[in-house]
């Protein structure tokens, strides 16, 4: 009868945190395994020594590199692809000689652990159980004495070997953070916490839960210093000390744009903003999308009370608070940057800061779902004649068609405004061939995304609502019809 293989995790490092269960497993295994550096030492076995027996045969397998260049043909991911195979193997034999087999892992066996490499290697082939242990993040949280997250904050835990970009955008995002596999990453996290200005929020935890235990601010510690057992902790805004506290600071105003509908297509800076702010002021759709965090004011107004909204944006701004002003798609297109803009400028309001973050736009959106229909010149208009008289549009469209411009609709309909797309049809039958490529795109992004790809002969006004955002071509745009997959474009070139 075949053994059992435990992944069983140790926890941050003290031997007492290690669970009854680990405790128990590790004194009665047949065989203990578990990683090192070429110097031979282990964490792992240090901290699992208590609970050690004689007569226990032991495994150590010794990674052939750390982050040093290899001669390998395969490079250092081969060379560790070779090692984790060759030490599955080693482990493979005693399993299947009937022994148990426990692998040790600093913290959890499934949490940034070498554990998983065998344990990908030999589940199909062997029992496995896995004994979970505390992380490391929990560890270093226990040591600062600090709650990470709260309510609705969230947490990120990332490696220090991520890409500069994805550390920057996730530091940016205004989440709590964690992050591990620090040693020579710690100048590149210090670098990315700096340019997504959370640097002075940051806490540096080392060697979290043992007699080694170190804790400072990050701006604090030399980073010659700094080993790969080492942890950068921001935790969330509620509860850290060292984060912003908003109106202390002084007040100010960002519009912000939440994009088309999904998360996935907010921007970071834009999160982070948002994540910042005492206060949201906004168009109740729009809000609703947003899950505030605890202490957060929630404005809501409706949709046609743009310099209300914006006035009142600046007013508590001007009493010290943070406020951001939610758009959808862009705040600048169609939307809310351009209402406090407007009002700002008054004298009343012209010492109070305010910035503007940009948005994926509903045009955007809309053309990507298709493919690239706004590769060339392109116009975008709105169709709402509340702040503009119908005149105006119908001049704007005929000069946008007579200068063969794609043309992307904004606010198309509503309930209370019900010819402009009737209207619109009749214009564009005017002026264009019937077979001229018109696109509709509903709710891109969301549960009721609709893309239409028709002719302007074929448009049918009626399916078209506020929320769906017509896309006109030029004499060039094309709809390719392929096994692949449709797609639109109108090409960069024009002519011969």
């Amino acid at each position: 009868m075949s053994g059992t293989l435990y992944g069983v995790g140790l926890g941050p490092g003290d031997s007492e945190l290690v669970t009854v269960k680990a405790a128990r497993l590790i004194g009665a295994a047949d065989v203990i395994a578990y990683h090192c550096a070429r110097h031979g030492r282990s964490i792992a076995r240090r901290v699992a020594s208590p609970y050690l027996r004689e007569g226990q045969i032991e495994e150590r397998l010794m990674y052939p590199v750390t982050t040093e260049t290899v001669d390998h043909p395969g490079g250092y991911d081969g060379a560790m692809a070779d090692f984790y195979a060759e030490s599955a193997e080693r482990l493979a034999e005693h399993l299947a000689a009937g022994r148990d087999v426990v692998l040790l892992a600093e913290g959890d066996p499934l949490f940034f652990s070498s554990y998983m490499h065998m344990h990908k290697r030999l589940t199909g082939r062997f029992a496995t159980e896995i004994v979970p242990g505390v992380t490391s993040v929990s560890g270093a949280s226990a040591a600062l004495g600090i709650p990470l997250v709260e309510g609705e904050e969230n947490l990120v835990v990332l490696p220090g070997t991520a890409p500069d970009g994805d550390l920057v955008a996730h530091l940016a995002s205004g989440s709590a953070i964690a992050v591990l596999k620090l040693g020579r990453t710690f100048d590149r996290v210090c670098a990315a916490l700096r340019a997504a200005g959370r640097i002075d929020e940051a806490w540096y935890v080392e060697r979290a839960t043992t007699d080694e235990q170190k804790i400072a601010r990050v701006v604090d510690v030399d980073p010659s210093t700094v080993p790969y057992f080492s942890m950068i902790v921001v935790p969330g805004a509620t509860n850290n000390p060292l984060a912003p506290q908003g109106a202390e600071e002084g007040g100010g105003v960002t519009v912000v744009g939440l994009g088309p509908g999904p998360v996935a297509q907010q921007t970071p800076q834009v999160r982070a903003a948002i994540a910042e702010a005492t206060d949201l002021v906004g168009y109740t759709t729009y809000l609703n999308r947003l899950t505030p965090r605890p202490g957060q004011q929630v404005h809501t107004s409706d949709n046609r009370v743009e310099s209300q909204r914006a006035e009142f944006a600046l007013d508590l701004a001007r009493r010290g608070r943070k406020v951001a002003v939610v758009s959808s798609g862009d705040p600048g297109v169609f939307a809310m940057a351009t209402a406090v803009a407007e009002v700002a400028a008054e004298t009343e309001y012209d010492h109070v800061p305010v910035t503007v973050l940009p948005g994926v736009t509903a045009a955007s959106a809309v053309a990507a779902a298709f493919g690239a229909p706004l590769g060339h010149d392109l116009a975008l208009i709105s169709l709402s004649d509340r702040l503009k008289p119908w005149e105006v549009i119908e001049k704007r469209i005929s000069a946008a068609l007579d200068a063969d411009l794609v043309i992307a609709i904004y606010n198309p309909g509503s309930i209370s405004r019900n010819h402009q797309v009737a209207d619109l049809k009749a214009l564009l039958l005017e002026r264009v061939p019937g077979e001229r490529v018109l696109l509709l795109g509903r709710d891109v992004g969301g549960p009721g995304e609709a893309l239409t790809a028709t002719t302007v002969a074929d448009f049918d006004p009626s399916v078209v609502d506020m929320r769906t955002l017509v896309i006109v071509g030029s004499s060039t745009t094309t709809v390719a019809e392929r096994p692949g997959g449709r797609l639109v474009f109108t090409p960069r070139h024009y002519g011969d």
